[in-house]
């Protein structure tokens, strides 16, 4: 293992912590509709799990209301119940052919308890961010022992480490504040 190939190393892995982030705040409601907050409802799709996204069209109808069409007429009443059963709060209403999911506005209780919900998964990521630096100056001290680097370029090498941390820990604050400001928006 390389000095190089070390920091090439932390620095995929933190940027998949930050995808992972991004994953994770696309779920957290807020006060508009979007069709992401349905991304992790499974549906029941003849005995397997399947994503909503792969039985049905999920579309916005207007800023508060989700509309879900099924590909199948018989999936309509399973994709209702997966939605219901879902913890995201929704009650759907079956029109027709169309599941109409409207999405009610979040109170201030609500709102505050949800920007603890994104701290914490911001909180998580930096973990992740600082976990990734610590197994990389530990790789580093190790290929400092076997003689492999000298004490110079394991220093640099520490401080490119640290600085690549700091460039994710300001990019997982970054998204947090949006957030943020985004679930605060009334």
């Amino acid at each position: 293992m390389t000095v190089a190939s070390i920091k090439s190393s932390a620095d995929q892995r933190m940027q998949k912590s930050i995808e992972t982030l991004k994953g994770d705040l696309a779920k957290v409601r807020t006060g508009r509709a979007h069709t992401g907050i349905l991304d992790h409802v499974m549906v029941d799709y003849y005995g397997s799990p399947t994503q909503l996204s792969q039985v049905a069209n999920v579309t916005l109808i207007d800023a508060r209301t989700i509309g879900v069409q099924p590909w199948e007429k018989k999936m309509l009443n399973v994709i209702e119940k997966a939605i219901r059963e879902s913890d995201l709060g929704l009650n759907p209403a079956s029109q027709g052919d169309l599941i109409r999911v409207p999405t009610p506005p979040l109170t201030e209780e609500r709102r505050k308890e949800m920007v603890k919900l994104v701290k914490t998964e911001g909180e998580d990521a930096k973990i992740a961010v600082r976990n990734i630096r610590r197994d990389a100056n530990e790789a580093l001290k190790k290929l400092l022992k076997d003689k492999d680097i000298s004490e110079d370029d394991e220093r640099r090498a520490q401080d490119d480490i640290q600085k690549l941390t700091d460039k994710f820990v300001a990019e997982v604050d970054k998204l947090l504040g949006e957030k943020e400001k985004e679930v605060l928006t009334v």
